[in-house]
């Protein structure tokens, strides 16, 4: 992999994403991610989930109306029935809020007034987000990111996660079989649905031609 698979990948010039090509070669060789079957679905994935290399942490600056749409069990808006749910346009364009009440008491995170939501808002190449899992890679990378959450905002910090991450879901292992079945089930291991699934596999597709994988 180089600049060059890179700027085709994200479709941004290979000056932008020079920066992580060694980055992202250094992780997918600490977490064998070693064959092109397994680092075009790898790259797939996190080039994805930030947006080309573009954003590493969550956007969470949502009007009311979208805040119904994404989280109907949390918000509501007038005249609707609250049902136990909060007004939406108190959280309207304020992330340090919703990411409070959102994420509270999951996660590993504590309640809304701890700021463990915001704190530990999904950031890095796959977005890691909740207290649990800061804790669990900062251990196994050693990295303090209990303390220092935003360094996955570094490029190799971010890298490295997105390597721990793929092995804790077993990135490898799903990612082997290099079926379309099994691209949709890695999709769900790293993302918890299939949200934005047609874009993933066309960069799935396109890595695997630039690597040499086979289709």
């Amino acid at each position: 992999m180089n600049d060059n698979d890179l700027a085709l990948l994200t479709a941004r010039p290979g000056a932008e994403v020079a920066m992580w090509v060694q980055p992202i070669a250094a992780a997918m060789a600490e977490f064998h991610i070693d064959t092109p079957t397994r680092r075009a679905a790898f790259l797939a994935q996190v080039l994805h989930e930030s947006d080309g290399l573009r954003r590493l942490d969550e956007n969470l600056n949502y009007s009311a109306k979208r805040l119904t749409e994404v989280w109907p069990r949390h918000f509501y808006l007038p005249p609707d029935d609250a049902k136990g749910r909060s007004d939406a346009g108190a959280y309207e364009h304020r992330p340090e809020p919703l990411a409070n009440a959102i994420y509270a008491n999951r996660l590993g995170n504590g309640s809304e007034a701890s700021g463990d939501g915001w704190r530990f808002r999904g950031r890095g190449l796959v977005q890691l987000t909740g207290r649990r899992l800061y804790t669990d890679a900062g251990s196994a990378l050693q990295l303090d990111l209990v303390n220092q959450p935003d360094a996955l905002l570094l490029p190799l910090e971010a890298a490295r996660a997105a390597g721990w991450y793929w092995q804790h879901i077993d990135g490898n292992t799903l990612a082997d079989p290099a079926t379309t079945l099994a691209f949709e089930r890695l999709t769900t291991a790293i993302n918890g649905e299939l949200i934005g699934l047609e874009h993933r596999e066309a960069l799935w597709k396109q890595a695997q031609s630039l690597l040499g994988a086979v289709a």
